[in-house]
């Protein structure tokens, strides 16, 4: 019965679930066999770093060209603030390449690792899906109808209603008991409390959890078929504790959709496959996020005192030693924000989470016991929350001050065309490394010149309105139900 059971894992695993051209879910079924797959990765791969290599080229003629028109151009600039100001640009210049290459290097490196791994030989464990819901009537029944198409032959799932004021917990209560799933049946469990908040309902649906592996997900959110026989795989490796899941946007219908599905590609998922080289992701995201329950139960579970209840749970595990993991197949369509208010609010929430963990646990930022990789997760998260953004619209604003104030206007073309290609190399190193839309790639020009400027400023007012304990509220993004 193993022996079969583990043979419809391995053929299915030859048909991925991918992301069309139109940004329906499908299946790559032209790739018959693994092998046949495995000579088409290596066959593109030399296109791939051909690009690559050639970008780098270009990259580097246009450095070069900039820093020789900078010595020899002839301005006189007296005062001394912006002389300081000239000198901190290009330090930031070289401090964005570094960063750049570091992640598109180390996040190669985690591909090229995971690649090696056996997708077969690991046990299945018992998986207890975990879905919190408030207020998701109409999409509840089709979340929990794509659950029971997991390629998984071993899981429960749970539905926790939060004390949702339309039909959620009646909608939910017809797919309760025992449904038919792909290897057989799975039960369905339906739970129910007063509005408390995500992480409590989380709480409630761990405590009845039978799987050894928790997952989490949002109500509004679909996984891939995929996403359990993708991830599980990792806790074979017992200082796994959790897995960071590959988040997707499904609605790319305008521009600013567009744009966020390149930067979930470019601005969090290569960021978190970097980190998953040395196992030490900082935020498993809401969406999608795999625990070892034992490990999830010592740290006592998820808290309700940060707008961030994922990141908080994050650091909880990463300061015990935990190993956090990324699985790039472990995928989750979600909605993004469709109207710019709506996604400022979403990163002005985000951000001020992040900052309310980071003080929580602010006695880890010195706490060698915790081991280098909390130090590294601690400080990276203060810099990609804090520092980057406030340098990144400092030294643009500065630049182009100075630039168009004292007559270096030929240098304002070529930093931005610097940094639009740095963009570009990133976007087109993540689209290849998830085999996602190439037609993704050109709004890097557009990433560089207006989207990364209006998140880094809705960044740094929540850094500010955090410093000055200004209050919030959650503030719920509206849904328009495209999933």
């Amino acid at each position: 019965m193993e022996t079969n059971t583990k043979n419809q894992v391995h053929e299915s695993k030859q048909n991925p679930v991918v992301v069309s051209q139109s940004g329906h879910i499908g299946s790559s079924s032209a790739i018959t066999t693994t092998g046949e797959q495995y000579v088409k990765t290596t066959s593109s791969e030399w296109g791939y770093w051909f690009i690559i290599i050639m970008l780098l080229i270009v990259f580097g003629t246009i450095t070069v060209s900039t820093y020789i028109l900078l010595l020899k151009s002839e301005f006189s600039i007296p005062n001394i603030v912006v002389n300081v100001s000239i000198i901190s640009l290009i330090l930031f210049l070289f401090l964005v390449i570094v960063r750049y290459l570091t992640l598109v290097i180390l996040s190669y490196l985690h591909h090229a690792r995971d690649a090696a791994i056996d997708d077969y030989d690991y046990p299945l464990l018992r998986v207890s899906i975990l879905v919190p819901a408030y207020n998701e009537g109409p999409l509840i029944g089709r979340s929990i109808e794509s659950l029971l198409e997991m390629d998984y032959p071993n899981y429960e799932i749970v539905v926790i209603d939060d004390g949702s004021r339309d039909n959620t917990l009646s909608e939910a209560k017809k797919w309760e008991g025992t449904q038919p799933g792909k290897y057989g049946p799975v039960v369905v469990r339906v739970l129910t409390q007063p509005n408390m908040g995500k992480a409590h309902a989380l709480n409630h649906g761990a405590s009845v959890a039978t799987g050894e592996i928790v997952v989490c997900m949002d109500g509004d959110s679909r996984l891939s078929p995929n996403t359990l026989r993708a991830a599980v795989r990792h806790f074979a490796d017992p200082q796994i504790v959790g897995v960071a899941g590959n988040v997707k946007v499904l609605n790319r219908v305008n521009m600013l959709t567009r744009l966020q599905a390149l930067e979930y590609l470019e601005g969090l998922n290569l960021v978190r496959r970097a980190q998953a080289y040395i196992h030490a992701v900082n935020i498993v995201p809401g969406p999608i996020g795999l625990f070892r329950k034992s490990a999830l139960m010592e740290v006592g579970g998820w808290d309700s005192d940060t707008f961030a209840e994922d990141c908080d749970l994050t650091l909880k595990l990463v300061t015990k030693k935990g190993h956090i993991e990324y699985e790039p197949e472990a995928i989750s369509y979600t909605e993004a924000p469709e109207k710019l208010l709506q996604l400022l609010k979403q990163r002005y929430r985000w951000t001020r989470g992040i900052l309310q963990a980071l003080r929580k646990h602010r006695f880890y930022l010195f706490n060698l016991a915790a081991g280098w990789r909390s130090l590294l997760t601690m400080w990276q998260m203060i810099f990609e929350s804090v520092f980057w953004p406030g340098m990144n619209i400092l030294a643009n604003t500065m630049f182009l001050l100075v630039a168009i104030l004292y007559g270096m206007s030929p240098l304002i073309v070529l930093w931005w065309v610097q940094l639009t290609v740095l963009d570009t190399i990133a976007a087109l190193h993540s689209v290849a490394m998830e085999k996602e839309e190439l037609r993704l790639v050109p709004f890097a020009i557009l990433y560089r010149f207006y989207f990364i400027q209006l998140v880094d400023f809705a960044k740094l007012l929540a850094t500010i309105e955090e410093m000055l304990g200004i209050k919030m509220s959650w503030g719920k993004v509206e849904r328009i139900g495209r999933l």
